[in-house]
């Protein structure tokens, strides 16, 4: 109960993509996702979301749909700064679109080591796919 009301503050402070990443079992949020999906299933495009500014740089990210699925995910933009960004991002961002992939909507998981960039990639997804009509 407790870490239900902390979810709650953290998203009424702007930190809402700190619960994305706390796995979820079945839910009312996954039938939700489910009819959302079903009402989409005919829109069909490439869309890019709002990059989003982390502590390293700006992350960004394009989702192609066709009938409602996730059939490509990229980053075209992300930190790319110091030879340690480079590191980092060559590892998660192949990761970050393999779980979008997997999951076929904005629900995937944190990767450790590449926080900020998970969170940056997280926010522009929901942004690509609230403009794709998906979740």
């Amino acid at each position: 109960m407790a870490e239900s009301k902390l979810i709650k503050r953290a998203a009424l402070i702007g930190l809402g993509a700190v619960a994305a990443f706390i796995p979820a079992g079945i839910s009312t949020a996954d039938a939700a996702t489910t009819k959302t999906t079903k009402a989409a299933a005919k829109k069909s495009g490439t869309f890019l979301g709002s990059a989003y500014m982390t502590h390293y740089g700006a992350v960004q990210v394009s989702v192609t749909v066709k009938n409602g699925k996730i059939t490509k995910v990229s980053a075209p933009v992300y930190p790319m700064g110091t030879f340690r960004d480079q590191q980092i991002n060559a590892q998660a961002i192949p990761m970050l679109e393999q779980e979008v992939m997997q999951a076929q909507s904005s629900q995937i998981n944190n990767i450790s080591g590449a926080s900020f960039t998970a969170q940056g990639f997280y926010m522009s997804l929901v942004s690509a796919l609230g403009k794709a009509g998906l979740k």
